[in-house]
């Protein structure tokens, strides 16, 4: 722990400083109560500079960052600019500059969020999903061949090494160790070595080589078709999964859904070797057309800024926030959908500073 949290703020596009705002005001009130100082320096990037700059990371931006002890970042996405660019540009990125090579979603449902699946309630979704975030098909190799003609080929090349699968392995079985779920503590590696035979089989051939140094946690596996029904089915069933980049974005959008939306989703980018820097975030998005209206959800911002505090030596921070919004979405809320909540985006924010 560090003697003063020093946080680098992105605010980012459309509501994105909207809930920044909120998990900065939940960040105040609970380092007042914890006795712990911080400092914020602000950072513009994102869709309204590059408009302007034509920038999306500025020349010695990332060094900047690296002065400080964690990222938050509030939303990236912009009406006006191609899809692509800023999540390219600047997301992956700082992803990559930075070797935030673990992307930790957890998939809870708080008590008082409907959940889509008949039956299901808080006892039966709790797990966290460790997504590989540097390597698989978001590594950038590719290219065309005769484009924009009749005869054009694509090719996008997934990328694994072994150092990418052992390291995003090895510190999941860690995780899963620590978080020492009461139902047994079990890892599920997900991915499809039935038909991705040399990528996949190289994850495969390493889960089990990292799994004799865990002989405390059971070593599961699901294709990522069986893990898609199952968590829909029986969610219950998992206790952490591991998976490929490819997999886990897509996985994690499904466990945003059965844990009651994006409005409540938040994820860590981690970079956990020493002396690393990492980004936390909503899952939401910029939600432009909800700008200015005080209706959006700050559930997840306030979620992020939990795991925030968790992951950077703040870790009775990080669990006191996270018990305030559970008090809050199981007491006040009438919904987590923008503009149904029964309370503005200030609101909510300060009920939970109020449930600290």
């Amino acid at each position: 722990m560090a003697n003063t949290l020093n946080l680098a703020v992105i605010p980012g596009d459309g509501t994105g400083p909207e809930v920044t705002a909120e998990a900065l005001k939940v960040l105040d009130a609970v380092s007042k109560l914890e006795k712990f100082s911080y400092t914020t320096k602000f950072f513009d990037w994102g869709g309204e500079r590059y408009l302007k700059t034509g920038e999306t990371l500025p020349p010695g931006g990332v060094e900047e960052l690296k002065k400080h002890d964690a990222v938050y970042l509030g939303a990236v996405g912009h009406p006006d600019v191609k899809p692509g660019v800023l999540e390219k540009g600047l997301l992956l990125e700082l992803r990559f500059q930075l070797d935030q090579y673990v992307n930790l979603r957890p998939v809870k449902l708080f008590p008082g969020v409907e959940c889509p699946l008949v039956g299901k309630g808080p006892e039966h979704i709790d797990f966290v999903v460790v997504r590989e975030n540097t390597e698989d098909m978001y590594a950038g190799i590719g290219g065309w061949l005769k484009k924009n003609t009749a005869d054009e080929v694509a090719t996008q090349t997934a990328v694994y090494t072994r150092k990418g699968c052992e390291r995003i392995i090895r510190w999941a079985f860690q995780y899963t160790q620590k978080r020492n779920n009461p139902k047994g503590k079990m890892l599920t590696l997900v991915a499809k070595t039935n038909v991705l035979t040399y990528g996949h089989d190289l994850w495969w051939r390493t889960f089990q080589d990292v799994q004799k140094e865990f002989p405390d946690v059971k070593a599961d596996y699901n294709h990522v078709d069986a893990c898609c029904m199952w968590m829909v089915k029986n969610p219950e069933y998992y206790d952490v999964i591991v998976t490929t980049n490819m997999f886990g974005d897509i996985i994690t959008d499904l466990g945003a859904m059965i844990q009651g939306g994006l409005g409540v989703a938040a994820g860590g980018n981690i970079n956990p070797d020493k002396g690393g820097l990492s980004m936390y975030e909503p899952m939401g998005g910029s939600a432009p057309k909800y700008t200015g209206q005080n209706v959006i959800n700050p559930i997840a911002a306030i979620g992020a800024m939990s795991m925030l505090l968790e992951h950077s030596g703040y870790p009775a921070a990080g669990a006191r926030v996270m018990k305030a919004i559970q008090v809050v979405t199981g007491t006040k809320m009438k919904s987590q959908n923008a503009g149904k909540m029964g309370y503005g985006t200030k609101e909510v924010g300060d009920l939970v500073v109020g449930a600290l």
